[in-house]
C-alpha cells in the first residue's frame, strides 16, 4: 500500500508522563484516516509530531517515504482545535499574510482566497476584523488559510468544534472534496458521528497506547457479535410466540404492537444458524425485517477501551 505518513515505534514523554507509547501508524494516500481517542490520549502529541513543533523521544515518521524533515512542512496544512487568528487583524489582511508564510506569492494569495471566499460565500467578510466574527465565522477562516497551499497532508484536529449543523455539513462536504481531488487527510476527533461519514480508516489511541487500527469496514466486521433486528407480522398471540422463541433463542429485546399485529424483537444467533430461525419464522409469520446490526465506530470505540481497561 502506497502511504503518505508512516510511523514505526513513535515514543514521547514529558518528565515521568508518558505521552506516546511505541505508536506505530500506516495511512494510506488518498484516504480520510481517523485519529480517535479520549481527551489526553495522546492524539495531539502525535499531531504536534507531525508538524515538528515538538519531537519524539525515540522511533521515525516517514513523510511520503522520506523520513521526516523541515522541508516537508510546507507540505502539510494543519488546523488546530484551538484556533491561532490574530483578533485584531481584519480578515483579508491576515488570510493575505498567512498565505504568503505558506510559500504563496502575493497574487497566487489574492486568487486562491477570492475563489475560497467566493466558494464559501463569505467575500463581504474581507474588511472585518476576526474579533467581530462568531467563533464559527472565523473557523471558515482558519479552514481557508489551512487549505489554501494546497497541501499533500491535511490534519484536522476536531474540525467541526463550534460550527451550527449548516455550517458542519459545509465544512465537512468541502474535506470530502479534497479528499477526492487526492489530498491524504487526518481527522482527529473523539466524535464518532462524524468518523462513521468520513474515515476510511482508524487508529484508536488510548492512554498513550495505540490499541486499534486498520480500515474501518474490516473492524467493523471483525467486531460483528451475529445480532439481528427482526420485524414480523403475526396472526399469534405476540406474548406467547415471543416465549416459544425465547425457549430456542437468545433474545435480547422485544416490543408487541398488538393493533398491528407487529412483533419487533432482537436477537442474537449462534454461527451458521440463519437460515434454521429464518426457516421457522417464515412458517408462522411473514418476515418484514431481518438486519444483522453492525456495531457503529462508538460501539467499537467503547468496547474496545473497556476491553483494554478490564485487562490493565
Amino acid at each position: 500500500m502506497d502511504n503518505i505518513l508512516v510511523a514505526k515505534n513513535v515514543s514521547k514523554s514529558y518528565g515521568d508522563y508518558k505521552a506516546l507509547s511505541n505508536i506505530s501508524l500506516e495511512i494510506p494516500k488518498n484516504c480520510i484516516y481517523g485519529l480517535l481517542g479520549p481527551n489526553g490520549a495522546g492524539k495531539t502529541t502525535f499531531i504536534r509530531i507531525i508538524n515538528q513543533i515538538t519531537y519524539q523521544d525515540s522511533g521515525e515518521i516517514l513523510f511520503n517515504g522520506s523520513p521526516l524533515m523541515p522541508e516537508h512542512i510546507s507540505m502539510i496544512g494543519y488546523l488546530p482545535e484551538e484556533r491561532g487568528l490574530y483578533k485584531s487583524m481584519k480578515v483579508g489582511e491576515q488570510a493575505l499574510y498567512l498565505a504568503q508564510l505558506k510559500g504563496l506569492s502575493k497574487n497566487d494569495a489574492k486568487k486562491r482566497l477570492k475563489y475560497w471566499f467566493d466558494r464559501l460565500d463569505i467575500g463581504d467578510w474581507w474588511n472585518k476584523k476576526i474579533q467581530e466574527l462568531s467563533k464559527g465565522m472565523a473557523q471558515k477562516i482558519q479552514f481557508i488559510v489551512t487549505v489554501l497551499h494546497e497541501p499533500k497532508l491535511l490534519i484536522f484536529d476536531e474540525p467541526f468544534s463550534g460550527f451550527d449543523p449548516i455550517n458542519a455539513n459545509i465544512i465537512k462536504d468541502e474535506i470530502l472534496q479534497l479528499k477526492e481531488k487526492g489530498t491524504s487527510i487526518i481527522f482527529s476527533t473523539h466524535r464518532m458521528e462524524s468518523v462513521e461519514e468520513l474515515c476510511e480508516y482508524i487508529a484508536l489511541i488510548h492512554k498513550s497506547e495505540k490499541i486499534l487500527d486498520g480500515k474501518l469496514s474490516d473492524i467493523k466486521k471483525a467486531y460483528k457479535n451475529n445480532i439481528f433486528s427482526v420485524g414480523l407480522e403475526t396472526e399469534l398471540n405476540g406474548d406467547t410466540f415471543m416465549k416459544t422463541l425465547e425457549e430456542k433463542y437468545h433474545i435480547l429485546s422485544s416490543k408487541f404492537d398488538a393493533k398491528e399485529n407487529q412483533l419487533d424483537f432482537t436477537v442474537q444467533l449462534p454461527s451458521n444458524t440463519t437460515t434454521d430461525i429464518l426457516s421457522e419464522l417464515s412458517r408462522q409469520a411473514n418476515i418484514n425485517r431481518f438486519e444483522e446490526t453492525i456495531p457503529s465506530a462508538n460501539d467499537i470505540f467503547i468496547q474496545t477501551v473497556n476491553n483494554k481497561e478490564n485487562d490493565r
